[in-house]
Parts: structure tokens; sequence; C-alpha cells
């Protein structure tokens, strides 16, 4: 499932201009700043994609949940081209009913705690990098994940690479003989990250 603001195929476009389109892993980008105590402003990463690289379009793959919706929406409002993995419950097989639990009172109970949920996004991502192949010059990808390590390589030797963007310097040690397209994020999290304001207040 895709959001997109506009018609999939691309406008006729001046040959100088460059096509650049970004493919990002969310959970790896996600999760990778996270860890080291900062969260990304998306709307900045955005801007900065294209004020940077020159990003035209920005795929962002994502593991769907409902009540994130919400977000998945604002994430499209800020400019990405959201493609949505569903989900599974990683804690019991797919069939198998939710757990209920038994109070001090009788009464039965949904968990507190919410199940983790996983969401797989690595084929969908090299799938859509390269359906639009024909449409982009380069391609940035955002994951420091070496599951992506065939697209690297396909993407250099049709010259179609442009950067690989890692969250930190925790990247897989696959992508070491590809060090001159390496951008490390954590060098720009004064620019990229997100402050909350309310917490001033």
């Amino acid at each position: 499932m895709i959001l997109d603001q506009n018609n999939h195929k691309d406008q006729a476009r001046p040959q100088k201009l460059t096509n650049v389109y970004a493919f990002i892993d969310s959970q790896n980008l996600n999760v990778g700043v996270q860890k080291f105590g900062w969260k990304m402003d998306w709307q900045k990463f955005r801007k900065w994609l294209s004020d940077e690289f020159g990003v035209t379009k920005a795929f962002m793959f994502i593991g769907y949940v409902p009540e994130f919706e919400a977000m998945y929406e604002q994430l499209h409002e800020a400019g990405y081209m959201i493609v949505l993995k569903p989900t599974y419950d990683m804690t019991r097989p797919q069939q198998e009913p939710a757990p209920e639990t038994i109070g001090k009172d009788g009464k039965k109970s949904e968990p507190e705690e919410k199940k983790p949920v996983k969401g797989n996004i690595d084929a969908d991502l090299v799938l859509w990098a390269m359906k639009e192949l024909s449409n982009y010059d380069k391609a940035i990808l955002v994951s420091g994940d070496g599951d992506f390590y065939s697209l690297v390589e396909y993407l250099e030797s049709k010259k179609r690479l442009g950067k690989i963007l890692t969250p930190s310097f925790q990247y897989s040690q696959l992508y070491n003989r590809y060090e001159e397209y390496i951008v490390r994020l954590d060098n720009f999290k004064r620019e990229l990250r997100y402050y909350d304001r309310r917490k001033k207040q």
C-alpha cells in the first residue's frame, strides 16, 4: 500500500536536472538514532535530503500498525511517499487468538502491555528500488542494514548509487568497501534532531 501525492508517472523534465530518489528503511533509521539518545525530526530530514542531495522523491518503508495512521498521514504531508508493510505479532502464531488474563476479581481483561510487532520491509525496499530504476538517475539508501548489500552492489554497477546514509558509525561491515558513499547521520544531529518544545515550557 502506498500513499502518493502525485501521479506515479514522472512528468517530463529538463535533461540537465538529475532525479534523485531516496529509499528509507524507517525502522533501521528510527532505532539507530534513538539508540544514541535522539529522535529524528522528519520534516527537517525531508528538507535536508532535498537541500543536500537534491532528493526529488523519498520513499519511506514502514510496518503498518492501524493506530499509527495519523502518523503516516503526517509523514505523507511532510513530503514522503509512504509504503506500508503489514505487521505481525512476534509473540505467538498468527492464527492463535489474543490471550486473556484474569484479574484478582475473577474478571477477564486484555493484557496491559502491547505485544511487539514486526513488519520486515527489506524486500519491499529492494522491489521499489528496482521498479523505479528507470525513473531516477541516482538512488540514496537510508539504512545501515547489510541486508541491502546486493542492492547497493547492483546500483553501483549501474552507476546509480548516490549515497548510503547510516544512522551512526554502527553499520554493516559489508559496506566497508563503499566508504566513499557513506554519510553518517549522527554527524548532522544538531540539524536533524527533534526538539519537544512542550518540555521547555
